[in-house]
């Protein structure tokens, strides 16, 4: 098993290179075939607009999401030309509205093994980036691989990786879908954070997902921590800088994406503050 189908969609020109640079390295690492769509986003919401808005002007905002898509493309090819000739790989443009971003970024993400993205929440990032990662995890039901501010110069071909377990059926998901970076890590530590004491795996927390995990061929390990700091994101990004680990595996929106918005939650806490690539799965 591994990723031979990997995705990437891109609407802001300013990351695009160093995304390309991450995802083509994983490709040719996974001998899988790149495929990147260049979104240029109409923001004209017609069902909220004035009375008198003319044909005009809603051609004039189509016309700026396709010199945005294409703008997008020229770094985007710059990227890939710098990339190795034996890259396999397809650039398309597409432009949706803001209202239909979800529903484009669902149909190329059902048919992709992996799809790689930039951050999508904190400083400087858009409602449209949310909605692109949201979309592909929960609508394409994909596995997302979301990259840091710093990615490094290096592929992504992680020997440390940390897993975080809380035995839920997204953290299960993101396990399966790791696999391909599992099998060929170095060391992978399963980390579970103040386990209930009346819960199903009370006597042997993460026992039968190492278990698992070594019939896999994974080299892996189970490591119980309280929580001793308020948030539980706190204590697994300590213990990832603690492992050098270059990868974090988990499970995305243990609660529903409203209370994550609204409250805070660990899935968007680790997206805003975290300094290595993440995959998740829901």
């Amino acid at each position: 098993m591994g990723y031979k189908s990997i995705l990437t969609i891109l609407n802001d020109a300013a990351r695009a290179d160093r995304v390309i640079a991450a995802a083509a390295g994983i490709t040719m690492a996974q001998e899988g075939h790149l495929e990147v769509v260049c979104l240029g986003i109409d923001r004209t919401q017609v069902g909220y607009s004035y009375m008198g808005v003319t044909p005009g002007l809603l051609q004039i905002a189509q016309d700026r999401a396709e010199a945005e898509a294409k703008g997008v493309e020229s770094v985007v090819r710059d990227a890939l030309d710098a990339q190795s000739a034996t890259l396999r790989h397809s650039v398309e443009t597409a432009v949706a509205s803001i209202g239909g971003v979800g529903d484009l970024v669902a149909l190329r993400a059902r048919f992709a093994d992996l799809v790689v993205l930039d951050r999508p929440y904190g400083a400087g990032r858009s409602v449209e980036e949310e909605a692109i990662a949201e979309a592909a995890m929960f609508d394409g039901q994909a596995p997302v691989l979301i990259l840091p501010d710093d990615i490094p110069k290096a592929p992504i071909r992680p020997k440390q990786i940390v897993l975080a377990w809380n035995q839920s059926r997204e953290a299960l998901t993101a396990v399966r879908y790791a696999m391909p970076f599992l099998r060929r890590a170095e060391h992978v530590c399963i980390t579970i954070i103040d386990p209930p004491v009346h819960g199903p795996e009370r006597s042997d927390p993460g026992g039968a997902l190492c278990q698992m995990l070594v019939r896999h061929g994974v080299r892996a390990e189970v490591t119980v921590l309280a929580r001793t700091l308020p948030r539980v994101s706190d204590v697994l990004m300590r213990h990832v800088a603690d492992r050098n680990a270059d990868l974090l595996v988990m499970g995305a929106y243990g609660h529903s994406r409203f209370r994550e918005a609204i409250l805070g939650g660990a899935t968007r806490n680790m997206l805003e503050q975290t300094t290595v690539p993440v995959l998740m799965a829901h």
